[in-house]
């Protein structure tokens, strides 16, 4: 019978005052027994709603019974089954909106602890055993993916698990994508990305890397290599900017780049030679978890005061309420219902001050939440000596004015079919490149179901 405490087991964590210095993992994992206890309380109900919240449809129930027995090398194996990279998943998927959004224990109380099972499972595995890889037959058909991130590692897993000799083209000098370069350390031990990608090379998934589609090779190129099919996931890295007074002024950065330096040039480490302004007073500009991340890794450096500057309400930010959390508790001064006006620089171009003024909500707009309204006269002045833009991303537009033939919305986001085909034959192409900046496990699941496309358009062959 299952357990029907109300409440999640509680994950350990380092200390909010400790971790706002160092890098290391926020969040510490479970025990064996912690993992068998919170197991327990699952319901395993017949109609798993849980798995209708799974963008790629782990079956959750099946892996946790295994969990409540024990049996952690089965749980791994199942959740395995569906997904490429359960021990990222179980990190930095929304969960909350997801599978735990739709389990039942969540209408009296907490939900399980999806995510934190599938993580320490994932962990357990890793730490206890080395991953067996099936035989595969070669079917003698090559697929080529461009970018090495989340919907590209995913496509390329399936893909090779079927047969196919596929092959991953990676702009950067490490693949991993948004998983390497956006999500810090202390969120995403890079440790563990490595660790999943290797398990896509002994499938047989080639990398190359420092490939950037559409200056060293065009799509049309890689087709004439011997590809038969090409799936683009190549996401959104181009930064979103507000055009406001004082934007080009030194101190001035996207989040991409802010992250980019941090996590996969290593800037917070001092045998790195990655050049970072050291600061003491910072302004993050945005409400989402990129903001969040960008807000904390400051902290990190050494900034005093770190603000998050938001338009909105707390209840209206898209961050995940962990991160908020977590940010709060770091130290990080929130901000809210206030907008940036202009930047303020010195004589020698140097960032030294914010202007903002305060907002109100009206109605609701397009998106469902409630418009931001400027209040006359209200406006006031933050100093700081570095702003970070984190304003959201769209898709680079050097793969798409290079390949002739394939569409993109007037967001610059590929066009696909149901069937995540584009407009150009044999081209395919899902995550962040179609839809615009989202969530990994979305990105994955996008991934998935190009792969399994694929796999139909080539049969047919």
């Amino acid at each position: 019978m299952a357990d029907m405490s109300p409440c999640k087991v509680k994950m350990p964590e380092q200390d909010p005052l400790v971790r706002n210095k160092n890098f290391k993992e926020v969040s510490l994992g479970y025990t064996p027994e912690m993992a068998v206890a919170e197991a327990n309380r699952c319901l395993n109900c017949k109609n798993k709603p849980c798995v209708s919240g799974c963008p790629v449809n782990v079956q959750i129930p099946e892996f946790i019974s295994l969990v409540a027995k024990g049996d952690f090398k089965a749980a791994y194996e199942k959740i395995s089954e569906t997904s490429s990279l359960p021990a990222v998943c179980g990190r930095v998927c929304p969960q909350e909106s997801q599978c735990e959004g739709k389990c039942i224990r969540g209408i009296k109380g907490e939900s399980v602890a999806i995510g934190r099972l599938e993580r320490f499972v994932a962990d357990y595995y890793m730490e206890n055993f080395e991953k067996q890889i099936p035989q595969i037959a070669a079917n003698g058909k090559k697929v080529a993916v461009i970018g090495a991130g989340p919907a590209g590692l995913t496509c390329a897993g399936d893909l090779a698990k079927l047969g196919y000799k596929v092959t991953i083209f990676e702009a950067f000098h490490t693949a991993g994508g948004v998983l390497v370069y956006g999500i810090p350390e202390f969120r995403l031990p890079k440790k563990i990305v490595a660790k999943e990608i290797d398990g896509l090379k002994k499938l047989g998934v080639e990398i190359m890397t420092d490939m950037v589609i559409g200056k060293v090779l065009s799509v049309d190129e890689i087709i004439d290599m011997g590809y038969e099919a090409v799936f683009i996931g190549s996401g959104a890295g181009l930064p979103m900017f507000m055009g406001i007074e004082g934007e080009g002024s030194v101190g001035v950065y996207s989040a991409n780049e802010f992250l980019t330096r941090i996590n996969l040039m290593k800037a917070y480490l001092d045998e790195y030679d990655t050049p970072i302004k050291k600061v003491n007073s910072v302004a993050v500009v945005g409400g989402g978890n990129v903001a969040m991340d960008a807000a904390r890794c400051a902290k990190r450096l050494g900034a005093e005061h770190v603000y998050i500057i938001y338009r909105r309400s707390e209840e209206e930010m898209p961050a995940r309420k962990e991160e908020v959390h977590h940010a709060k508790e770091e130290e990080i001064e929130f901000k809210l219902l206030c907008n940036p006006k202009r930047i303020i620089a010195d004589e020698n171009g140097y960032v030294k001050g914010i202007e903002c003024i305060k907002m109100k909500l009206g109605e609701p707009d397009a998106s469902g939440r409630c418009r931001p309204i400027e209040i006359e006269n209200s406006e006031f002045i933050l100093d700081v000596d570095s702003v970070i833009m984190s304003l959201g991303t769209s898709p680079n537009p050097l793969i798409r004015t290079t390949t002739p033939g394939v569409e993109a919305n007037k967001r610059g986001c590929l066009i696909v079919d149901e069937n995540m085909k584009t407009t150009k034959d044999g081209v395919y192409a899902g995550g962040d490149a179609v839809t615009g900046a989202a969530t990994v496990i979305l990105a994955m699941g996008a991934g998935k179901s190009a792969a399994a496309a694929i796999d139909e358009y080539l049969k047919k062959q």
